[in-house]
């Protein structure tokens, strides 16, 4: 049996990570994670090669969090994927004062692509170098579907065998190709081009722009679901999901100034608002059929559900982690003072100026939020 099938189809309880989208602010993911692998490095039985692979039998992600997951699945530690975003960022996010995204993408796809071809090579997402289960959120924009792309060796589109002849199977893509599909990010990037059958192309955006940019529920339906065949059983002692943010913040505009917004710059504002309302639903769904320890007040009429259950027992055991980046939670929560200026830099997904400073609200949030007791001892490796 090979590693990923170890992961997939063994016996006893599992767990799932599951990464959010956020352009360069994975960089604030990258610094919550090392401390959560500092956590259950000193639970493992051998701790001087522990990695995160190790322990979670799923790792999934959206956009930039698709980079992080697959970086995780070959074996990389938080600590070197950080060091390798710190280079990454401003190699990537580099583009020519006249490009604003309006005719044509922002960035070049090349740096991306370059920087991918170095760590990852030419591998597929059914290589055996993958030692756990992986998953990619994407969107084909061609006909408006939500591709995940996995390596379950059961599954439907995996093998060629089961595909039909002439058709691409999912673990023949090229794993840079299929990041590149999640990290489209449409004006930033153009789209990633993967052949799906002999007569067809599909063209793939962004996860991000979709119910999934916090993939966290879409990973729960791949463990669990018939159709995708893993199967995993529900109960909040068999299954474990973590997540993790790339900091969140409330989009506030003035009445006055909408009146007189242009029309495209609207339409920029609602996608952006309705990424950002697909990520609270799917944290409300998860800690109402969840037992959680890190409740988030999702509203003020509703709270943090606390005294509300989906169902009689919980379905999962569900951990959120992530920062509001916003003055007033910046200093409440972590003793951080910045001015506007500063903290509007940090909310961008394509200023690598700001990296330096979100690695340290990440290690603070860590520090601050991510507890051993949160990982309970029936889930550590047998």
């Amino acid at each position: 049996m090979s590693a990923v099938e170890q992961h997939l189809f063994s016996a006893g309880p599992k767990r799932i990570l599951a990464l959010d989208g956020g352009g360069v602010r994975g960089i604030l993911t990258l610094a919550i994670l090392e401390r959560m692998e500092a956590i259950l490095r000193e639970r493992s039985s051998t701790p001087d090669r522990f990695r995160l692979c190790d322990y979670f039998d799923l790792i999934g992600g959206t956009s930039t969090g698709s980079i992080i997951a697959s970086g995780l699945a070959l074996g990389l530690s938080a600590q070197e994927l950080l060091e390798l975003y710190r280079s990454l960022a401003t190699r990537v996010f580099r583009r020519p004062f006249w490009s604003f995204g309006i005719i044509g993408p922002r960035f070049s796809r090349g740096p991306l692509a370059a920087v991918l071809k170095e760590i990852i090579g030419d591998i597929t997402l059914g290589s055996d170098k993958i030692r756990t289960g992986l998953a990619i959120v994407t969107k084909r924009a061609d006909n408006g579907s939500i591709w995940i792309l996995h390596n379950n060796p059961r599954g439907r589109f995996f093998a060629a065998s089961s595909v039909g002849a002439g058709s691409t199977a999912n673990g023949d893509i090229p794993l840079a190709s299929a990041i590149l599909a999640s990290t489209a990010a449409p004006t930033f990037f153009r789209p990633e081009f993967i052949k799906v059958n002999d007569q067809e192309l599909g063209a793939f955006v962004d996860g991000g722009v979709s119910p999934h940019n916090d993939p966290s529920l879409h990973l729960l339906m791949l463990a669990s679901l018939k159709g995708y065949n893993i199967g995993w059983p529900l109960g909040h002692e068999r299954l474990l999901l973590a997540s993790v943010g790339t900091g969140f913040f409330r989009q506030r505009h003035s009445v006055e100034r909408l009146r007189y917004t242009p029309s495209v710059f609207q339409a920029v504002n609602a996608l952006t608002s309705m990424i950002d309302d697909g990520s609270r639903l799917v944290q409300l769904l998860l800690q109402w059929a969840s037992d959680t320890p890190t409740p988030r007040i999702i509203d003020s009429e509703i709270g943090d559900l606390a005294d509300d259950r989906l169902t009689h027992q919980p379905l999962l055991h569900y951990v959120r982690y992530d920062g509001q980046l916003e003055i007033d939670w910046l200093i409440d929560r972590l003793g951080i003072t910045m001015t506007r200026a500063q903290v509007m830099k940090i909310q961008k997904m394509d200023d690598p100026r700001g990296i330096e400073t979100l690695i340290e609200i990440g290690r603070q949030i860590a520090e601050r939020h991510v507890k051993a007791e949160h990982f309970p001892a029936g889930f550590d490796i047998a």
